[in-house]
């Protein structure tokens, strides 16, 4: 988390702002949530209601406001849905107020399974299972939505969104080498994945809602039920392939990982579902045809292993912790590794 002081929140424009929506009484507490998020995320008490504030880094990166907003639009659009998320409660987005936009949500009970498991998910295997299986439900749930009619349209970019992802991400690869002193090292030559990817892309998808930043980090789940509380962090969300969603849960699963595992907390304790079982939840849960997920799985190996090595490419200019970057670049390296060995039909999801 960049920056969790709650110093960086003006109480009294805050206090004013809520008073002016009519939410009843803050407590004036704010208080750090942990996590690995981007984003000032803090816990409040307002009308005797718990809440969780979200709001952009102290130092906001160029696209911090748009993230927010885009949040925003979200969880606003998911309201009375069936995917499991936090409620948006009130939001702004004028600067003046804090200086950047911010939202209050409800604070979900739920542990997430990359740092904690609860008591009872300790003690039950099936609690664990049942509640990571039911994370591909929630996908399936989301990608039915229909985006235009819950007012997610204008999250679609122009143009076919398979057809663009390869160039797109070739292209951010190779803009690494244009950085002063990176050295991608045992990288693989991702060539041969992205080429395979663009001979065996399957035809255009009828545009959906994708969370883009699916794993087991980015929910919370139930403590006592084998079912998911919430999605979190929808600042990736976007209107494109759903099955992208579902091959980003395939590779970051951490049954036999390969490299990035989410849920790590979670399956220290075992007895998570298999990658087959994922699919087959997603498909009873009426998700979209699993039949190319081994292709969806490659895209997000690609995708996933270039965005890292993005942070290696910031430690040659000092931008960023050298133990963090090697640690993202060796997840690069695996992430990559298994994009090859799947155009050489050398893996696939249902032997995990």
């Amino acid at each position: 988390m960049v920056d969790l002081s709650s110093e960086a929140i003006d109480r009294t424009a805050l206090g004013r702002w809520l008073a002016a929506q009519g939410l009843g009484a803050w407590s004036g507490e704010l208080d750090p949530v942990g996590g690995g998020t981007q984003n000032v995320v803090l816990r409040t008490v307002v009308g005797g209601r718990r809440l969780v504030l979200r709001h952009p880094p102290v130092h906001p990166r160029p696209e911090s406001a748009r993230t927010i907003a885009r949040e925003i639009t979200v969880l606003g659009a998911l309201g009375g849905s069936d995917v499991p998320h936090p409620e948006l409660v009130a939001a702004c987005t004028d600067a003046e107020v804090l200086g950047q936009p911010f939202y209050l949500m409800t604070d979900v009970d739920g542990v997430n399974p990359g740092e904690e498991v609860s008591a009872e998910q300790a003690a039950d295997a099936g609690l664990r299972h049942g509640g990571a299986l039911d994370l591909a439900r929630a996908a399936a749930r989301l990608g039915r939505l229909d985006p235009e009619a819950i007012g997610l349209g204008g999250l679609r970019k122009p143009g076919p969104f398979l057809e663009r992802q390869v160039p797109r991400w070739r292209e951010q690869l190779a803009s690494y080498t244009e950085v002063p002193g990176y050295d991608p090292g045992d990288l693989p030559d991702a060539t041969a994945a992205g080429d395979w990817l663009e001979r065996h892309r399957p035809p255009e998808p009828e545009p959906g809602v994708m969370h883009g930043d699916l794993h087991l980090n980015n929910v919370l789940l139930r403590r006592t039920e084998p079912r998911v509380a919430a999605v979190v962090d929808w600042e990736m969300c976007t209107v494109g392939d759903p099955l992208l969603d579902l091959g980003w849960l395939l590779v970051t699963w951490p049954v036999d990982p390969v490299g990035f595992a989410a849920g790590t907390a979670l399956a220290e304790h075992g007895g998570l579902p298999t990658r087959s079982e994922l699919l087959a939840a997603y498909a009873e849960a009426g998700g979209r045809d699993t039949g190319r997920a081994t292709w969806y799985a490659a895209l997000a190996a690609y995708k996933l292993g270039i965005v890292l090595e993005g942070t290696w490419a910031r430690v040659a200019v000092g931008k960023a912790p050298r133990e963090i970057g090697e640690r993202l670049h060796a997840h690069a390296v695996a992430l990559l590794e298994l994009a090859v060995a799947i155009s050489r039909d050398e893996w696939a999801v249902s032997a995990g």
